[in-house]
């Protein structure tokens, strides 16, 4: 079976990227997918900012990525571009680090401005760490991601399909799509 695994990059507790991830990670899981969500916020900070990769939580982190057949990479937009903390994990791993995957990358943000985050930022860092395709992914809007009071969230209708359709076409780009199809 295919293992997916979504790296979010947001700092945030409340974070309606994470959200947006956890609708993919779902989509994924239903479609027939081994989905895990991996949260850099939750890895040790001062380990992380200094670059200490031989410690237990970020050997376990980048070992996950290895083991994974394909990635989500998701991030917050932050002045232009995604996010340090993103950053700062992509760099703890190797240069071939993401060598025969396939990445999608998904970008929120507060303005349509930031459309092209995922073009000129994101993109140039994922190939230069080897991706083997990196799809074209999404910027969905944080006011299309509506978080719901128990927990969870509500995407608008256009920013669901949007995100399905990424999705899918994620699927498909994948060297073994047959092991699961997409849902339309």
């Amino acid at each position: 079976m295919t293992s997916i695994l979504a790296v979010s990059g947001s700092p945030s507790l409340n974070s309606r990227t994470e959200l947006l991830v956890e609708h993919a990670v779902q989509r994924l899981s239903v479609t027939g997918f081994d989905a895990d969500h991996l949260k850099v916020r939750e890895l040790p900070a001062a380990e992380l900012l200094a670059g200490h990769s031989d410690t237990p939580a970020l050997r376990a982190a980048t070992a996950a990525v290895a083991a994974a057949d394909a990635l989500i990479v998701a991030t917050p937009v932050f002045k232009a571009s995604y996010t340090g903390l993103l950053k700062a994990f992509l760099d703890l791993l190797p240069q071939s680090g993401l060598a025969g995957k396939t990445v999608l990358p998904l970008v929120t943000g507060g303005s349509p401005a930031h459309v092209l985050t995922i073009d000129y930022a994101l993109r140039p860092v994922l190939s230069a760490l080897g991706a083997r395709h990196v799809v074209a992914g999404s910027f969905l809007l944080d006011s299309h991601v509506e978080r719901l009071p128990g927990g969870g969230a509500q995407l608008r209708p256009e920013a669901e399909l949007r995100l399905f359709d990424v999705v899918d076409e994620f699927i498909q780009a994948l060297p073994d799509s047959a092991s699961a199809t997409p849902l339309r």
